[in-house]
Parts: structure tokens; C-alpha cells; sequence
């Protein structure tokens, strides 16, 4: 059974139409049955497809909420897609996020908070040292996108990281020891969204990418 399944679509219509929110707790299996006039078995069969993709979240000695759908359950897939193509895989994630990522930092320039700058300074700062800077470099990302008031952005963004690395610890891809490159791209982006110049911004991670493409070329 898949989320396309008619079951899964049926269960989901009837979420909406009762206007279910996350956390809200699900019409219980006999509702279920009862209104959808189907067997008990499938209607576990459907909302064990629904659980995969996030949207039913069963808290056991409680029952069965509407969850979140976080677009992790999507990592699994991407991952597995970036194994089968190798290191043009990866290529493909970085340039998924490399085209989000240098629309969405026009936006940020000269708005940012004084404490996320700094914030973003301080994580440029642990990118100069090797066994940090993969953590940090990722938590920059993620520090960049989490005012927006598209959540989406962030997710999306997050998700691509979670697949590259997967994708790339699959293929047993060396950790790249260009820290002080590493640094010193962060620090451009940092230094456009400083002076808010939202075009300087652009450039700077757009070259952040490029160089992590090359790198990967390498």
C-alpha cells in the first residue's frame, strides 16, 4: 500500500473535512471502519502507510494523532537516489540546495538580528577546526533559514543536507579537510548579510556551492 493508495487518500479527506491539526487526536479504528465501511485490517494497513510518511503518529497508551508529516520520511528516498547515481548523486543533491539556498539569502540581507549574526560569526569561528566544522557548517545553514516565515525553506534545506550526508557516509566519500575554504566562504556569505547587500549575498553562496561542487569533482 502507498500514500496514493484510495484507503490513505480517503483517511486524509477526513482529516481535512473534520479540520484536524497537528497533535489532534485521530478518529479511533471503529469511526474508522464504521465510516469508511472497510475491515479492521485495512484500516491498520492504511494507517501504517500514513505513519511511514508522517502524517499519523501512534503515542503508545494514548492512541493515534494527526502528525506532523516532517519531510524527513522524503530522506530515505533521496538518499537512496544519490547511491544509485554515485558522486553525480551528490552533485544533484548540492545543486538542489545551491538553488534554494542562493534565492532565499537575498531575502536575509540586512535582516537578520544582531544575535544570529552573531551567532552565524561564532559558527564560522568552530568551521576552522576539523572535527568541528562539518557540524557547524551545517548548523550555520540552519541558523540562516530559522526566521523565515516559510518553515518550508529550512526543512527543505535540512533535508537535502540529511540525504547528502547519508548518501555520502554510504559511499564511504573522505570528510574534505578545506576547513580554512570552508571558513572563509561562510565569512563572505556573513559579510553580505552584514552590509545588506542582497546581490553580494547571492554571489557569496553561490561560490560557497561552486566550490563544494569542485570539491566533489575532485
Amino acid at each position: 500500500m502507498t500514500a496514493l493508495d484510495p484507503l490513505p487518500r480517503r483517511i486524509l479527506g477526513l482529516i481535512q473535512e473534520r479540520g484536524l491539526r497537528t497533535g489532534d487526536p485521530m478518529p479511533t479504528e471503529l469511526e474508522l471502519i464504521d465510516q469508511l465501511a472497510v475491515s479492521r485490517n485495512t484500516v491498520r494497513e492504511a494507517i501504517r502507510s500514513l505513519r511511514a510518511l508522517g502524517i499519523v503518529e501512534i503515542r503508545h497508551g494514548h492512541g493515534t494523532f494527526v502528525g506532523e508529516a516532517s519531510l524527513h520520511t522524503l530522506s530515505p528516498s533521496l538518499t537512496f537516489r544519490a547511491l544509485a547515481g554515485d558522486i553525480e548523486g551528490l552533485r544533484n543533491l548540492v545543486e538542489v540546495r545551491a538553488l534554494i539556498e542562493i534565492g532565499t539569502i537575498r531575502r536575509l540581507a540586512g535582516e537578520l538580528e544582531a544575535a544570529t549574526l552573531d551567532r552565524l560569526d561564532e559558527l564560522c569561528t568552530r568551521m576552522e577546526q576539523v572535527e568541528l566544522h562539518a557540524e557547524a557548517d551545517r548548523e550555520f545553514h540552519h541558523t540562516l533559514y530559522a526566521g523565515l516565515d516559510n518553515p518550508l525553506i529550512g526543512q527543505l534545506v535540512d533535508l537535502f543536507w540529511t540525504a547528502y550526508l547519508d548518501a555520502r557516509a554510504g559511499m564511504r566519500v573522505p570528510e574534505s579537510n578545506a576547513t580554512d575554504c570552508v571558513a572563509d566562504n561562510h565569512r563572505a556569505i556573513l559579510a553580505a548579510l552584514r552590509t545588506g547587500d542582497p546581490e553580494a549575498a547571492s554571489q557569496a553562496m553561490a561560490a560557497h556551492f561552486a566550490d563544494l561542487q569542485d570539491r566533489l569533482t575532485a
